[in-house]
């Protein structure tokens, strides 16, 4: 049985990887970190992980462990990740402080220094459908963000074969859980319920995410994308839609046979006619599917945010990394409705 750890176990995400844990066949939680809520019982703070979870929240990880999770806030993990890499303990962080594999870029959009470069040059970008090779076995992990990775899936095979241009335009909506468990007056329930809100186009920090996997998966110089994310009143899930010129006329059968051909064989991602948000939520599960309109395809992709956006995708990552069957603790279908 492998031991993990998680540091960072209050939010939303820590929360999350705890739940998918608790009933993992080959991985128990060791130690789980929260400073403000060190010495409680986790069940006490995360009421849905009663006889689950009978832990209680420490200031650090004090116990050996095969593998930790870092679940905080940008700029907070590469303090972290050092020492347990020093031990030889596998990484994942869920941050965005090891995606971004260019520390100029890393800098210009997250507004300070990275300050462990010799991890970030090991980091591996953690999108099994893309990277599964390089992930089996891997040492530390860059978790991709949530709508980096409903973005990416949904555009990925058309890059991929080269039929579509650099540039592109994503529009995603994400659900309030995205935005973490601190309250905001953008999140507040009188102001965004029954609206759908625009917010950090052009500046939001999966941009440079997106371009950079992109371009690693499919040897295109530079794609550009103009990313505009939206808020949505609901709790969970990301439904992003991608609109990209074809390099030529292409049916919609042969659109669809590159989708079927990448994903065709994946346990986690389904090509679908029409990609549901309530399809996928609280599961690892993704739903994509393109639309042809001659030389225009849209490509749709739903996932959730908290699941394969986040705690489900860095499970999945771990399985590989610790050589455990691809979907273990994960091979549950979404909710349905």
């Amino acid at each position: 049985m492998k031991k993990a750890g998680i540091i960072g176990g209050t939010g939303y995400t820590g929360g999350e990887l705890a739940r998918l844990l608790c009933a993992h066949p080959d991985v128990e939680i060791a130690a789980m970190t929260s400073r403000q809520n060190a010495g409680k019982k986790v069940s006490d703070v995360h009421t849905y992980l009663k006889g689950y979870v009978d832990l209680e929240f420490t200031e650090a990880i004090d116990k050996d462990v095969d593998i930790v999770f870092v679940a905080t806030p940008h700029g907070v993990a590469m303090s972290e990740i050092p020492m347990f890499m020093d031990k030889g303990v596998k990484c994942i962080d869920l941050s965005g402080d090891y995606r971004l594999q260019d520390t100029s870029v890393y800098e210009k959009w997250y507004g300070h220094k990275h300050t462990d470069t010799e991890n970030l040059k090991k980091a591996v970008y953690g999108l099994p459908e893309l990277f599964r090779d390089k992930l089996k076995g891997a040492d530390i992990v860059a978790n991709p963000g949530c709508y980096a990775t409903a973005t990416i899936l949904a555009c990925a095979p058309l890059f991929k074969a080269g039929v579509v241009e650099k540039e592109f335009i994503a529009d995603s909506k994400s659900g309030t859980s995205g935005a973490g468990m601190v309250p905001s007056p953008r999140t507040n329930h009188s102001y965004c319920g029954e609206s759908i809100i625009p917010y950090s186009v052009g500046t939001h920090r999966h941009t440079p995410e997106i371009e950079m996997a992109l371009g690693m998966f499919s040897k295109e110089k530079d794609p550009e994308v103009l990313f505009v994310p939206h808020l949505l009143p609901i709790v969970r899930g990301i439904l992003s839609t991608c609109y990209m010129d074809l390099k030529k006329d292409m049916s919609s059968e042969e659109v669809s046979s590159i989708y079927e051909k990448q994903y065709g064989k994946e346990p986690f991602v389904h090509v679908v006619d029409e990609p549901s948000i309530r399809a996928v939520v609280a599961s690892n599960h993704a739903q994509v599917g393109p639309k042809t309109f001659g030389k225009k395809v849209v490509a749709f992709s739903a996932i959730d945010n908290l699941v394969k956006g986040a705690s489900g995708q860095a499970i999945q990552c771990m399985n590989l990394m610790l050589n455990l069957k691809e979907t273990s603790g994960l091979n549950t279908p979404g909710l349905g409705v």
